[in-house]
C-alpha cells in the first residue's frame, strides 16, 4: 500500500476528527462501468461534481447501515469495530445496524435512523436502486450521505469512500498471473467467478482482473456472476462451470475470499485443490489460511481501518457542519456513469497478499496470529512465514 497515500488519509482523518479543516484536493477518477453482463465500455464523465440540496447537519449522531454478515466476514469483524472505535474517539454518538442482505430491512433501518436524528448517514448498498431511494429520503431530510465501499449509481450521495476498485481487480488479475508464471504456466484457460451483478464494485473488480489476465496471454473460457455474493450459490455455479469444462482450467479469478472458498471446496472434491490456482479478496482469516496452505494462491488486503477512519472523519466533519474539512478529505473524484456526475471521493490502495507477506496483515492489526494459526499444520506454516 502506498505509504504516501496512507499517510495523507491518516493525517486528514486525524485533522477532521479534531475538527480542524486544512489542505487541498487533487483529482483522480475511479471508473464506474455498466453492469457486469454488459459489453458496453465503461463510461467516463466530464460533468461537474454532483450538487445536493442536503445541507450539513449541525449535530446529530453518525448512522451506519452495513449490508450483511454472510457475503464477507469483514462487515462485522472489521468495519463495525473500526467505525465504533473512530466514532468513540471523536466523542460522537453512533448507531450501526446490519441489513442482513434484506433490501426491505435496509429501508426500514434507514427510516428509523433518519427519524431518530442522524447528522450523517453512511451506507453500504445492497443494490443501487434500493439505496438511491434511501439517499433521496436522507437528502430531503437534510442529512448528508456517504457511500461506503460501494458507489450507489444514480444515488446522489455527497461523498464516497472506498478502495480504487479497478485497482483491486487489477491486483487480483496480476496476482493470478504471478502465481501461474511462478509455476511455469504462461497460457491456458481461466475461469472468472465474479461478484454480484447488482454491485458496481463487482463490475469494477472484473474490469481490472480481466484486463490483467488477458493481457498476460491467458484465455477466459468460463465467466459467471454470483447473485448477492452468495457463497452457497457460488459453489453450485462453479461446480457447473467445472463440469462443463471438464475441469480444464489453469486458474480461477474469484472476486473475493468467500467465492474463492466455494471454488476450492469444489476443487477439493475433485482432487484439484492446490493444482488449479485460485484468487480471493478481503484477507479474511479463512482466506489467509488457504493462502498459507497453498490451496488459494493469493488474496487482496484492503486496510479496512484506513477506509473506516476516512469515512468516520467525513461523517464527523459533516455532523459538525464543517464542509471544508469534509472536502479536504475527498482527494479524488469518482464518475457516476448513471447520473452523469462525479462524486467527491477518498480512494485507497490495495495490497496483494501471498504466503510470504501474510504477516503484513497481522502486523497491521487487521487480524491476529491466534485467529489464523489455528491448527498444527497452520502453526508450522505461520512459523515458516514469520506470522508467529
Amino acid at each position: 500500500m502506498s505509504k504516501k497515500l496512507i499517510g495523507a488519509v491518516a493525517g486528514l482523518a486525524a485533522a477532521s476528527l479534531l475538527v480542524a479543516a486544512c489542505g487541498s484536493s487533487s483529482t483522480s477518477t475511479e471508473s464506474s462501468a455498466a453492469p457486469a453482463e454488459s459489453s458496453a465500455a465503461p463510461a467516463e464523465s466530464s460533468a461537474a461534481p454532483a450538487e445536493s440540496s442536503a445541507a450539513p447537519a449541525a449535530g446529530g449522531k453518525a448512522c451506519v447501515i452495513l449490508p450483511d454478515a454472510a457475503s464477507s466476514a469483514r462487515w462485522e469483524t472489521a468495519d463495525r469495530p473500526f467505525l465504533e472505535e473512530a466514532f468513540t474517539a471523536a466523542g460522537v454518538e453512533y448507531d450501526i445496524q446490519n441489513a442482513n442482505g434484506d433490501k426491505a430491512k435496509f429501508a426500514t433501518i434507514a427510516d428509523g435512523m433518519l427519524a431518530s436524528g442522524c447528522g450523517a448517514l453512511l451506507i453500504v448498498n445492497l443494490d443501487s436502486p434500493s439505496a438511491a431511494a434511501v439517499i433521496a429520503k436522507a437528502t430531503a431530510a437534510g442529512v448528508p450521505v456517504i457511500d461506503y465501499d460501494r458507489l450507489t449509481l444514480g444515488g446522489g450521495a455527497q461523498y464516497y469512500v472506498s478502495f480504487d476498485n479497478v485497482a483491486v481487480g487489477t491486483t487480483i488479475g496480476e496476482g493470478l498471473v504471478k502465481c501461474l508464471n511462478d509455476a511455469g504456466i504462461t497460457e491456458g484457460p481461466v475461469a472468472y467467478l465474479n461478484g454480484s451483478p447488482t454491485d458496481n464494485n463487482a463490475t469494477l473488480f472484473k474490469q481490472g482482473y480481466s484486463a490483467a489476465i488477458e493481457a498476460a496471454g491467458f484465455t477466459p473460457t468460463a465467466d459467471q456472476s454470483v447473485p448477492d455474493w452468495d457463497n452457497t450459490k457460488a459453489g453450485t455455479i462453479f461446480e457447473q462451470m467445472y463440469t462443463e469444462a471438464n475441469g480444464d482450467f489453469v486458474g480461477v479469478a474469484s472476486a473475493n475470499d468467500g467465492l474463492g472458498g466455494a471454488v476450492i471446496a469444489v476443487l477439493d472434491r475433485n482432487g484439484q485443490a492446490g493444482k488449479i490456482f485460485v484468487t480471493g479478496q478481503d484477507a479474511t482469516d479463512e482466506g489467509l489460511q488457504r493462502v498459507l496452505m497453498g490451496t488459494q494462491c493469493m488474496t487482496v488486503y484492503k486496510a479496512v481501518k484506513q477506509e473506516a477512519d476516512a469515512a468516520a472523519a467525513l461523517a464527523v466533519a459533516l455532523i459538525n457542519g464543517d464542509t471544508a474539512a469534509a472536502d479536504a478529505l475527498a482527494t479524488g473524484m469518482t464518475a457516476d456513469s448513471e447520473a452523469g456526475t462525479e462524486v467527491p471521493s477518498v480512494l485507497l490502495v490495495p495490497q496483494a497478499i501471498y504466503p510470504e507477506n501474510v504477516k503484513d496483515v497481522i502486523a497491521d492489526g487487521f487480524t491476529t496470529a491466534e485467529k489464523v494459526c489455528t491448527t498444527d499444520e497452520l502453526k508450522a506454516l505461520c512459523t515458516e512465514f514469520g506470522v508467529m
